[in-house]
């Protein structure tokens, strides 16, 4: 991919940024196929950063550089790629719309300052793209919505922005409508709502033009909603007034309150794009660069000391002190690893010793880490490519590489002065996939790709189960456990899968009575004890209880440790199934000795012998682990998801409203090993708008069919 990008060629001069105002950092959203990475293609192409467009379906496009992403034909991982417009800097963040990589798209969020929703005018858009608009209308994201894939036959622009007006709310409002050429059919301009000019581009580059008379009923039907809702959000409280009393409003003095409402968040401008003709393209520059807020109007995370202790808000200025943080990480074979960045304070220069700090991630296989590393080079990224810069100031955002600590989510800061910031919200991993290398050469290998992936994916979570012997990655769901095994094959590991299998526990279900006998007569010291037991079952979660009821001596004093010793070690190893036993409580009454030939080995083996003894003659059952679930879902999903929670032998516990009110929160008990795949199920049958996590809650005995399977199942890995 980097060689065909290559062999396109970068003619566009590498964008240099002397403050931060010069900057717009934009996270392209929108479900998958709705043409965000052939937008930027085209937007890349129109500005000069690159000498064509490349496609997705020919594997050339700048962002989906990643063989799998080629393989798949659609994004996989967060991809930068800077343009220049009317010397103004955008940084196009473009993200993949698939939700398995919802991780990749959380970076983009924090790596930018203003969202730009691609919403296709064929397709209409899914439940996850209205979530995260809702989510970026929590923090008070700016927003704006490009209506792409006008060039199709059934694209239908009208019903797009009605769509967009029904989940996105009112203040969504197009600043352009399409202009059909002679054809009718397709799209050669855009009649401008605000200015009742047209743009037309059926003759190449763009002339801008009076409106034909036919043109002039819908410019202005639609340019008074538009002009109404623009004066709405206007700091001056006397323009409505004006208005509606008849008076013409300066076209300037609209575009000024439009930009100064965009910025805040307040009104989400729609603009029509045809990625493919160019029709639109410059005026959705236009707001890119105009509309969306710079650095400096972008309110920046909290920091703090690496020990947790407060610091003064940050502020964006390039002399400030330096904060930055590593929004992404990957692996590339020839350079190795590579870090995308934004600053949020101070300038990042080469040849600079920094500290880079990561903590809070110990649960996903991230160790809290801090280490002062030196700053080799700094590069400005065009998807796989690397253009070394002179400097990143406040406000931008840049590569460096072969860093030998740096993580995704990772602080850099001076070697001085070390600061943490607060991280972003990553989703939890709910998909287990177990992994085997072939062979023992394979394990290194194994070994060393998933650290390198883990460091760079914290939406991936690597677990060595110590019950089941099993390496399990914790994936988002199948589109993202296919990359990951994509990228492990690719390192050059042979590697298979194989089913999950649940750390179950046994017990036993009523008391029982065993007798350990370990003599052999062939000679040797230690080689006699002796020892009966009574085994009762304890409430779930009481543990282990040994009790010494020998009288007389039976069993020598200093052996009945060792009796006990022997019991927990088999205990440990299971006795039906191969799983740990718990609940219970093991009284030694009665036993033998002898003054020779007795040891503690001999009573281990004894005591061990006693609890498979009272096994055979007594009852055991599995003990499977039971997790408390709470799932998320729309109203309308709620009976669906309570009606297979009873097919999973889950418990609904109840329902209640979310935070937000809009949607309802179902919390039950579910066997894990019902939970295997839940991931996967929950997203087909709420359409992608569900979500849940889960905790354990404690063990619960086996269903007697599903024990049986599990023994069977112990016996055939024996």
């Amino acid at each position: 991919m980097a060689q065909k990008n290559q062999e396109r060629g970068s003619t566009g001069p590498t964008p240099v940024v002397t403050e931060p105002g010069m900057v717009r950092n934009v996270v392209l959203v929108g479900h998958s196929g709705a043409g965000k990475t052939t937008l930027v293609e085209a937007l890349l192409a129109m500005t000069g950063a690159v000498s064509r467009a490349g496609t997705v379906a020919d594997g050339t496009t700048v962002s989906d550089h990643d063989p799998a992403a080629i393989r798949q034909q659609r994004s996989v991982s967060l991809a930068c790629a800077p343009i220049v417009h009317n010397d103004v800097k955008i940084n196009l963040l473009d993200t993949p719309g698939y939700a398995d990589f919802v991780g990749e798209l959380r970076a983009g969020l924090r790596a930018a300052d203003a969202a730009l929703f691609v919403v296709s005018a064929v397709d209409g858009m899914d439940a996850a793209t209205v979530a995260l608009w809702e989510e970026c209308a929590s923090v008070g994201m700016p927003r704006a919505v490009a209506v792409a894939r006008l060039d199709h036959p059934r694209a239908d622009f009208d019903e797009t922005v009605a769509l967009c007006q029904r989940v996105f709310g009112d203040n969504v409002l197009p600043l352009y409508l399409p202009m059909l050429g002679d054809d009718g059919v397709s799209v050669a301009g855009l009649l401008g709502l605000v200015t009742r000019r047209v743009f037309d581009y059926s003759a190449g580059p763009v002339v801008v033009r009076e409106p034909d008379p036919e043109h002039l009923p819908a410019i202005a039907e639609s340019r008074d909603e538009l002009i109404e809702g623009i004066i709405a959000e206007s700091e001056d409280e006397t323009l409505m007034d004006r208005y509606l009393s008849g008076e013409e409003i300066d076209v300037q003095l609209l575009i000024t309150d439009l930009e100064k409402a965009v910025a805040r968040g307040h009104f989400y401008p729609v603009v029509p794009v045809c990625a493919e003709t160019g029709v639109g393209l410059d005026r959705l520059l236009a707001v890119l660069t105009e509309g969306f807020p710079s650095p400096l109007e972008h309110e920046l995370p909290a920091v703090t000391g690496v020990d947790g202790s407060p610091r003064p808000p940050l502020a964006c200025d390039p002399d400030g002190p330096l904060v930055a943080e590593v929004v992404k990480t990957t692996i590339d074979r020839h350079v190795g690893r590579v870090s995308l960045v934004r600053v949020f304070s101070g300038t990042l220069r080469p040849e600079q010793t920094v500290h880079v700090s990561g903590h809070g991630m110990a649960e996903r296989g991230h160790p809290d880490h801090d280490a002062d590393e030196r700053i080799a080079h700094i590069y400005s990224p065009l998807g796989a490519a690397l253009r070394e810069v002179s400097a990143c100031l406040a406000g931008d955002l840049c590569a460096i590489t072969k860093s030998g600590t740096a993580e995704t989510g990772d602080t850099i800061s001076t070697k001085e002065n070390p600061l943490l910031i607060a991280p972003w919200d990553m989703p939890e991993p709910l998909l287990p996939v177990a992994v085997v290398a072939k062979t023992r050469s394979d394990e290194d290998a194994l070994a060393k790709n998933l650290a390198r992936l883990v460091a760079g994916d914290p939406t991936l979570r690597l677990e060595r189960n110590p019950e089941t012997h099993q390496l399990v990655l914790w994936c988002m769901g199948e589109a993202h456990a296919d990359v990951v095994l994509d990228r492990l094959r690719a390192g050059g590991v042979d590697l298979d899968t194989e089913p999950v299998r649940i750390a179950l526990r046994e017990t036993f279900a009523a008391g029982s009575k065993g007798h350990g006998r370990h003599v052999k007569q062939s000679g040797g010291h230690g080689q006699y004890a002796v020892c009966d037991i009574e085994v009762e079952p304890l409430p779930r979660g009481s543990g282990f209880e040994f009790v010494d009821r020998v009288v007389g001596g039976a069993v020598p004093h200093n052996y009945i440790p060792s009796v006990e010793k022997g019991v927990r070690t088999q205990m440990e190893r299971g006795i039906v199934a191969g799983y740990p036993v718990v609940d219970l409580r093991v009284t030694l009454f009665d036993g033998k000795a002898h003054s020779v030939d007795s040891s503690d080995a001999a009573f281990q083996t004894a005591g061990a012998l006693a609890l498979r003894d009272a096994a055979e003659k007594g009852q055991m059952t599995l003990l499977e682990p039971v997790d408390n679930v709470v799932i998320k879902v729309p109203d309308s999903f709620v009976g669906a998801v309570m009606s297979d929670l009873s097919g999973r032998r889950g418990r609904v516990l109840g329902t209640e409203p979310d935070e937000s009110g809009e949607r309802t929160l179902v919390r039950a008990e579910v066997p894990a090993t019902e939970l295997l795949r839940y991931a996967v199920e929950l997203r087909s049958m709420t359409s992608g708008t569900g979500s849940f996590r889960r905790e354990f809650a404690r063990h619960d005995p086996m269903p007697t069919h599903l024990a049986d399977q599990a023994r069977k199942v112990a016996m055939t890995r024996e």
